[in-house]
């Protein structure tokens, strides 16, 4: 009789809005979210993390929402954000418009006005699905509490349909505070998770795959390009077999960078010019033929390379019109391209004239950056604090998994990307498909809490820095460990690099648009919330810092004081400013 009572009471039990959302992303399999609180979220973010998800509570929804899209490409799991009403939606859509452009999976969930005061002017009030229509690829608004649990699975599910990408789910403050009990509660969930789509993958026909083994076997100078499609795909170990199999010369795209490593023998990041100007065909796996790319298009690409596009995407091999498109999941597909040729092995081999070339050209470009990074240059170029860092770098992934690198910044990135070195795959974070500034806390903090096992070392230019500088205490609120090594050349690109010409008018005393305060002391902004600061303007400095931060593994920064005139105006694309 006591248990009946005891289940009767349970059944009982009042259910709000916020406990029932909570509810559905721990069935979900949602164990981290990321976000603002305030109205009319904070109690949502409360039950959240009592049914077993870890909530990150961040500063700005900008770079909650920037965490969120980065956590969904480490992990396959979406990214959840959680923001306010009105300007904290707004401010979302940062991070949403960012998982879109990249393809990676993210729910953005927002509370929003009361449905009775809609059109009155209630407090921060908007039409929160017509703001996020540009950057999401499902939009839905539960109207009542009986719609929630349909509302957070769809979202959910969408988010990792077919690309992946941003997903929106809007929360009225009413529908929060509606109740139901225990029993219905359970009932509406379970209906729900059994009315869940599957998300089911195109395979490719057995007649395309052949078709890209004949190109490939028949081509003279062949490439294999792979993008973070491959990396978010988890297709390592069959890009490692094929490409050993065939011997054919790889380049990845920057986040692609560490799926193999950038030390092997046919990687031809250092030759990228060559490589792509001069091959015939092109394998591109999880990548995609834009601007990073340049579009495949000549000059850079020759007139007559015939591409073979991989994607897991029909529309996007549809608005490309390669030579030969399949689609697919990257790892998928690369499985089966190598079981096609294992069957009928090939191999271009080391005196192949293709492979002789890249590998000469690669030498050439390695031994001349080589010769210039061993210079110590003081006061500070980029190159020789980006050696120091690399080499402190590749001392901690010798003992322990490799560190998580975040990039952002015009040169600090640029040169980034050609010197530190990526020897495990998805342990580079940067600007991306958007070249989105400002993402650089928010990556650090959402790699540290996916792969909690691995150091994460940010590397980024004070502008960029300074989009989300406030989140370093975040870093320390959280314990994370966390590196933020800041390129401090006083402002964006450096400091004033204005001609005299361009000095005149009523307000030529105030600073050049691109210049920020001298030496500015970044290193006490993490101070003040008890992590550890550096300042080096010395090779010696640096490489003490880096060696005791990197073994503490607790909140740092290094600011690092480089020549304000060491680099060039918007990086490697300067033709477009």
């Amino acid at each position: 009789m006591a248990a009946a009572e005891e289940e009767l009471q349970r059944n009982a039990e009042a259910v709000d809005g916020n406990e029932l959302v909570a509810m559905c992303l721990a069935r979900a399999g949602i164990d981290k979210m990321f976000g603002v609180v305030g109205i009319p979220v904070t109690s949502l973010a409360n039950r959240a993390v009592a049914s077993g998800v870890r909530f990150i509570a961040f500063h700005n929804e900008q770079s909650a929402g920037y965490a969120a899209s980065a956590y969904g490409y480490l992990t396959r799991t979406p990214g959840i954000l959680l923001t306010v009403s009105g300007p904290g939606c707004v401010h979302g859509l940062a991070g949403l418009s960012n998982a879109a452009a990249n393809g990676w999976p993210m729910v953005m969930i927002s509370g929003s006005c009361d449905q009775n005061y809609a059109g009155r002017g209630d407090f921060q009030e908007l039409d929160q699905i017509a703001a996020v229509k540009p950057f999401s690829k499902f939009s839905t608004k539960a109207t009542d509490i009986s719609e929630i649990p349909n509302s957070v699975f769809s979202v959910v599910d969408w988010a990792l349909r077919d690309r992946p990408g941003g997903t929106y789910l809007d929360l009225p403050s009413d529908v929060l505070h509606q109740t139901i009990n225990q029993s219905e509660a359970e009932r509406l969930i379970s209906e729900a998770l059994d009315s869940r789509i599957p998300n089911s993958i195109e395979k490719p026909r057995n007649s395309q795959i052949q078709k890209a083994v004949e190109l490939l076997r028949k081509a003279e100078r062949p490439l294999i390009v792979f993008g973070k499609g491959a990396a978010y795909s988890r297709a390592e170990l069959e890009l490692t077999k094929l490409i050993e199999t065939i011997g054919i010369p790889f380049l990845p795209t920057p986040m692609a960078k560490g799926l193999l490593p950038d030390t092997h023998e046919l990687a031809a990041t250092a030759a990228r010019s060559l490589a792509i100007g001069k091959c015939d065909v092109a394998l591109v796996i999880g990548a995609r033929l834009n601007w990073l790319l340049h579009f495949g298009d000549p000059p850079r690409w020759s007139n007559d390379v015939k591409f073979i596009l991989v994607d897991i995407s029909g529309d996007e091999i549809e608005s490309r019109k390669p030579h030969l498109g399949i689609v697919g999941d990257a790892r998928d597909v690369v499985g089966m391209i190598h079981e096609a040729v294992k069957d009928d092995p090939f191999c271009l081999g080391r005196r192949h004239p293709w492979v002789e070339a890249i590998r000469n050209k690669i030498n050439d470009n390695v031994g001349r950056l080589e010769l210039q990074l061993g210079r110590n240059v003081v006061p500070f170029n980029f190159l020789t604090p980006m050696r120091i860092i690399r080499d402190a770098i590749s001392r901690v992934g010798t003992s322990c998994p490799a560190p998580v690198v975040v990039s952002e910044g015009a040169n600090t990135m640029d040169v980034g990307r050609a010197v530190l070195v990526q020897s495990e795959p998805r342990t580079r974070l940067d600007a991306g498909t958007w070249g989105t500034m400002g993402v650089g806390l928010g990556y650090c903090i959402a790699a540290a809490v996916a792969v909690p096992d691995r150091l994460v070392v940010a590397v980024e230019g004070d502008s960029g820095f300074g989009f989300s500088a406030m989140e370093v205490e975040t870093v320390v609120r959280y314990q994370l460990p966390v590196i933020v090594i800041v390129f401090n050349n006083g402002g964006v690109y450096g400091g004033d690099r204005r001609s005299p010409k361009e000095i005149i008018g009523p307000h030529s005393h105030d600073p050049a648009p691109t210049a920020f305060v001298p030496d500015a002391a970044y290193h006490l902004l993490i101070e003040a919330f008890g992590g550890k600061g550096y300042v080096c303007s010395t090779p010696e400095e640096l490489q003490s810092a880096l060696d005791q931060s990197f073994s503490a593994r607790k909140p740092a920064l290094v600011n690092v004081i480089v020549d304000p005139f060491a680099g060039a105006e918007s990086g490697r694309l300067q033709h477009k400013n």
